[in-house]
């Protein structure tokens, strides 16, 4: 059976991968799917660069998927991603048009072109609740002692031992789950820029976003009643401006730590992408 083809654009985050997936969808009558994690939120805009007017090019509006579809205090996991991205390609092609898949969430990627069973293992909020409270070397140990199968875990921060553990519980039980055939041949396509011009573009748009309301968004979301636990979990600007307004930070001070925070961010996401390719998937830069 012949399978539908998708385009994927990747690429750091300021790296214009939005404006050319536009333009693309524009010239083969596509559609985009978002591979953004944290554009799925409602209520966060400015500081996810969640410019809807992006996605008009002249008088043409191209149709995307998966941008404010979750509430901002509901949990999503990577499993429910490709649930909705499966939904969202059914969608698209049931009108015969072309995929096109944009974003800089390597995750998003990852699991959808390699093998990954451990995303369809369900969350345990009281088990992961619980083991929040105990110090990570001792998570590494319960890992060890439980991980009878020789199975490979990253444990190098605190959140993805937990799941390692939510894992091993859960297939102490449970058989691995089952992975789906991949229906889909990729074509990926990677907006690659050079350091210097990277960082300048991440600290223009950084005081862009500033100017247009970035402060006065989470000081909304505040008002609100989104807890500053909750912000600091999106990261980055999120993290540091409800920092900034529980007095942790001046606002130079915020505005400093987030230049530096995107350019470590966007240089793990180069990192990561680079892991896709020694997974032996091309990607034409």
């Amino acid at each position: 059976m012949q399978k539908n083809k998708i385009i994927g654009i990747i690429g750091p985050t300021a790296s214009g991968k939005t404006k050319y997936a536009v333009e693309l969808a524009a010239q083969l009558d596509a559609e985009i799917i978002s591979m953004d994690s944290r554009q799925v939120y409602r209520g966060l805009n400015i500081g996810t660069g969640k410019d809807i007017e992006e996605y008009t090019l002249g008088d043409k509006v191209i149709p995307h998927h998966l941008i404010d579809i979750v509430d901002i205090n509901d949990t999503y996991h990577v499993h429910q991603f490709k649930i909705d991205f499966e939904k969202a390609c059914k969608d698209i092609l049931s009108r015969g048009k072309q995929i096109i898949a944009c974003g800089g969430t390597g995750l998003y990627f990852d699991v959808l072109l390699n093998s990954r069973p451990f995303t369809g293992i369900p969350i345990d909020e009281t088990l992961r609740a619980e083991l929040l409270a105990q110090p990570h070397e001792d998570l590494i140990n319960t890992i060890s002692s439980l991980n009878t199968q020789g199975l490979k875990f990253d444990t190098s921060t605190k959140k993805r031992s937990i799941r390692a553990i939510e894992v091993l519980k859960y297939l102490a039980h449970s058989p691995m789950p089952i992975e789906e055939e991949q229906h889909y041949d990729w074509e990926l396509i990677g907006i690659k820029i050079d350091k210097v011009e990277r960082n300048k573009r991440i600290d223009q748009r950084l005081m862009k976003r500033v100017e247009e309301g970035l402060f006065e968004e989470v000081e909304m979301l505040l008002n609100k009643g989104i807890s500053t636990e909750r912000l600091v979990y999106f990261g980055l600007e999120y993290k540091f401006i409800a920092e900034y307004f529980a007095g942790k930070y001046t606002k130079e001070e915020v505005i400093e730590k987030l230049k530096i925070a995107i350019h470590q961010f966007a240089k793990r996401q180069m990192t990561f992408f680079r892991k896709l390719e020694k997974d032996g998937h091309q990607i034409k830069w």
